[in-house]
């Protein structure tokens, strides 16, 4: 367990490598990666669940009080425990309301060019049930269009058909943006620019050395 209460936040667009990060952070320095398309995929059986799963379905982004509903019963669970938080928050609203519960320690921007996004984007496909992610590029399924777990079929979220995912990328540039200047106004911002996470990785691996000890080296990562 990391010995401070750190508080930390990875905000990116779509195909950034978000997820990845997180999953890297947490491992080497004992945090706890709270995913909001994880909460809200497992929402889903309750009364805000019903209301995300109709847009989940549709490939739609959740609206601003139904994610930050579930995000708020998620993180009042956790107030004694050292977090960081995935996809959330995407927008001022989100990111004021994270305010009214806790402070944060430290945001990680990554900054991932248009070109790759669009790349990426468009070569993911997705296993709906549990969330789980595959590119065809750099990460495919044994079996085409197969989830490897499961054996479910694979599908392409409309969003991430190339011709949605220029419209997307600009939706959320224009909805970070003043998340990201809030939180640059509070000296607590730190960018990461590159095309692949584990160049980048070292870079935030020392950063979060110098707030917290990590568990593992960046070499055992």
């Amino acid at each position: 367990m990391a010995s401070k209460l750190l508080r930390a936040v990875v905000l990116g667009p779509p195909g950034s490598g978000k997820g990845t990060m997180c999953e890297k952070i947490a491992r080497s320095f004992g945090l706890q990666h709270l995913s909001s398309g994880q909460f809200l995929r497992e929402s889903l059986g309750g009364e805000v669940g019903v209301l995300a799963k109709q847009y989940l379905e549709r490939g739609l982004l959740v609206p601003d009080h139904v994610i930050t509903r579930v995000m708020m019963t998620e993180l009042e669970k956790r107030r004694e425990q050292p977090w960081l938080l995935d996809g959330f928050p995407r927008t001022l609203g989100q990111a004021e309301a994270l305010d009214r519960i806790c402070e944060l320690d430290l945001v990680i921007s990554l900054n991932i060019p248009f070109e790759t996004l669009k790349d990426r984007l468009s070569a993911r496909w997705v296993h709906p049930a549990s969330g789980r992610v595959y590119n065809m590029d750099f990460n495919p399924p044994h079996v085409q269009g197969i989830d490897d777990l499961t054996g479910e079929p694979l599908v392409q979220r409309e969003d991430d058909k190339p011709e949605a995912v220029a419209a997307r990328l600009r939706k959320y540039k224009d909805a970070a943006k003043p998340v990201i200047e809030l939180y640059k106004s509070r000296g607590i911002l730190h960018s990461f620019s590159g095309t692949e996470t584990n160049k980048i990785w070292p870079y935030v691996y020392t950063l979060l050395s110098s707030k917290i000890p990590p568990l593992l080296s960046d070499e055992e990562n």
